[in-house]
């Protein structure tokens, strides 16, 4: 079991070098650095207050289902952000790419990541033939964490699967 969890972690960081290094473009710098904010707190908050409080029915609905999942999906996040306090990458990889104002809190599971695919995860449910606009979306989210070197992948696999298990869970309950 040891070894299966150190072959897990040397992938992870293979993955995490192959992204935040080898894949390096001006072009990808300029657009990750402002994409990754989709899944920041000011953007998830308010696009999903907003549909919410000013769309119609049945966006109404959904923009209310994606303020729950958010608020709801964050729960775990800190929990297990507390109860595993992983090291962001850029401070313990050397040669990380990183941006400015790197954070410093615990990396795992990804906050951000969390939030896009809690707030767009509902709008999926409602109307799949949105799935191919906001599901890249949300794992252009994902893949920016890692980009700027501020979650390894596994993170951000965490913070999908929370995320999207929390919206399909409260989706499920307004059913």
């Amino acid at each position: 079991m040891i070894r299966l969890f150190h072959k897990l972690q040397q992938l992870d960081r293979q993955l995490f070098v192959g992204i935040n290094g080898r894949l390096h473009r001006s072009f990808l710098n300029f657009w990750l650095y402002h994409l990754t904010h989709l899944g920041g707190a000011w953007f998830t908050i308010l696009s999903s207050l907003l549909i919410w409080l000013a769309a119609p029915q049945p966006w109404s609905k959904i923009g209310l289902q994606s303020c729950v999942a958010l608020a709801i999906s964050h729960l775990p996040v800190a929990l297990v952000k507390k109860t595993y306090p992983r090291l962001r990458p850029y401070l313990t990889l050397p040669g990380t790419n990183t941006f400015r104002n790197p954070l410093t809190d615990h990396s795992f599971p990804s906050g951000h990541t969390t939030a896009i695919f809690s707030v767009t995860v509902p709008f999926m449910a409602a109307a799949p033939g949105l799935i191919l606009v906001l599901l890249p979306l949300a794992l252009l989210v994902a893949v920016s964490r890692i980009y700027l070197g501020l979650h390894y992948p596994s993170d951000t696999l965490a913070g999908a699967v929370i995320g999207s298990s929390v919206a399909l869970g409260t989706v499920a309950i307004w059913a």
